[in-house]
């Protein structure tokens, strides 16, 4: 696999297009006034206990309260001889209203929901993980080879002690003493500076921000087999290059300053591909497709044969089409950067083989994600049930609003409908209100529907109220919007 990075920046905002293969397959956004605030640290007040939730709100200088629930407090567990689970203690015997507690965000907020809060502090850097108030030492389990495991644990054991303890990250593996012990000492510096702001009793900002999205997604996808990093922006080059310098040197030799007249996001038909990935329909190349819709409740995914029917018979070709639509999939919740459930409707298969088959060819494609998910197998009604992790707003989220025509419904009363709500409301006026005539003002389709198609039902309503209705077009009107004035 080849990977490469292109890093689109201006004043107000950053991408990122990942490319893999000549494909464009993730895009991370980020705004300045919107910039995401997980991983970020705060001095927040607990504003409101909820004992039948098991949870508490924050207030953490944001527009709408964050939630931090019992189980994610830091804090000694009760263990319970019988069945030998966690016992959660009651939130009541863990904060109170009032309140001040350091706080990390897990959660971006989305949508109507707050900021997800834990009080189990995490920084992290190149190849450690720093644990505040806790002496553990720990390797991740992405590492595993055995020696590597016990190498790098003895190393980092030293650097623990009852005030801080390490988890060594996956990117660490052959790493050597002198740059574990660096990221330490950094981790270390980095937390001192958070406890002097917490003294100072700093409520209005965060005591600590990870670094921004340039420079993350550099940290991040290091060891992923990225072939080359290219910026369009002089300062942000120079800024990855001092990054860089300091802690993931092996990367330097691969940045390049990208100068070119053509756009960044030109390259690899990055924009377009931004763009396709708005809409509600995925074309497959053999002639398929995809349908994805997304809730707040859940994402659904539903494949659909299209104009492909195969060499021999209806089975191959549902098959072919269902293996051909896993790919696309996995893709597509990369790209959409889609989370939490998802439900996948497969073209009917009776082959259990072949169900087999296409999950498999599913987990695989999966497999290439950094994010974590899981995989049901296929239920009774033959829907598979995924699951991928959510800590940031969608694609979709991020880039587009509501629709203020229909109210996000994603489609509009017909113009027979609307003229038809606009005849019941002369009636219910007219048995309210006194008036010598009426004036209908709407859309240009609606006014043309009634005085043309629907012109017999307003003559048999002037002559059922006696009285004369006039209909008058407003060009600037959506084609749900009206107002019937009295006259």
């Amino acid at each position: 696999m080849s990977g490469e990075l292109l890093i689109n920046v201006s004043p107000s905002e950053t991408r990122v297009a990942l490319i893999e293969n000549g494909t464009l397959q993730e895009v991370h956004i980020e705004r300045n006034l919107k910039r995401g605030i997980v991983g970020n640290i705060y001095l927040g007040k607990v504003i409101r206990v909820l004992p039948g939730m098991q949870a508490a709100f924050v207030d953490i200088g944001l527009d709408k309260a964050a939630f931090l629930h019992a189980s994610d407090i830091r804090t000694k567990l009760i263990t319970n001889n019988d069945t030998n689970e966690h016992e959660v203690p009651d939130i009541r015997t863990l904060v109170h209203e009032g309140q001040h507690i350091m706080v990390q965000v897990v959660k971006d907020p989305l949508g109507t929901k707050g900021a997800r809060l834990t009080t189990d502090l995490t920084i992290a850097s190149r190849y450690l993980v720093m644990m505040p108030n806790s002496n553990h030492a720990g390797v991740s389990q992405r590492i595993e080879d055995e020696q590597e495991r016990a190498r790098l644990k003895k190393i980092v054991v030293p650097y623990c002690d009852e005030q801080s303890g390490f988890i060594v990250r996956t990117v660490a593996e052959g790493a050597g003493e002198e740059e574990l012990a660096h990221d330490a000492e950094f981790l270390r510096r980095v937390w001192k500076k958070v406890l002097e702001r917490k003294q100072r009793k700093q409520t209005d900002l965060a005591l600590y921000q990870d670094i921004y999205l340039a420079c993350r997604i550099i940290r991040d996808f290091v060891g992923s087999g990225l072939e080359r990093i290219r910026v369009d922006s002089r300062l942000t080059f120079d800024e990855l290059i001092e990054f860089t310098d300091e802690f993931v040197p092996e990367i330097k030799p691969i940045i390049e300053y990208y100068p070119g007249e053509r756009p960044i996001f030109d390259l690899f038909d990055v924009e377009n591909e931004i763009q396709r990935a708005l809409k509600r329909k995925v074309e497959l190349k053999s002639g398929g497709s995809l349908i994805i819709d997304q809730t707040e409740a859940m994402t659904t995914v539903d494949i659909n044969t299209g104009a492909f029917v195969g060499h021999r018979n209806l089975e191959e070709t549902i098959f072919n089409t269902n293996i051909e639509a896993t790919q696309a999939i996995a893709r597509q919740l990369r790209l959409r950067n889609l989370g939490g459930i998802i439900i996948v409707d497969f073209i009917d298969m009776s082959n259990t083989e072949h169900q087999k088959r296409v999950l498999h060819s599913l987990d695989v494609a999966m497999a290439k994600d950094k994010v974590k998910y899981s995989i049901s197998n296929f239920s009774s009604l033959g829907l598979v049930e995924m699951t991928r992790k959510r800590t940031r707003e969608s694609l979709e989220h991020i880039l587009c609003g509501e629709c203020p025509v229909c109210d996000g419904r994603g489609n509009l009363k017909t113009v027979e409908t609307v003229g038809f709500e606009i005849l019941r409301e002369i009636v219910r006026v007219n048995r309210a209100y006194d008036a010598d005539k009426f004036i209908v003002y709407a859309s240009p389709k609606v006014s043309e529907s009634l005085n043309d198609d629907e012109l017999h039902h307003l003559a048999e309503l002037e002559m059922f109220i006696g009285k004369h209705i006039k209909v008058q077009t407003e060009t600037m009107y959506s084609q749900e919007q009206f107002d019937v004035v009295m006259m």
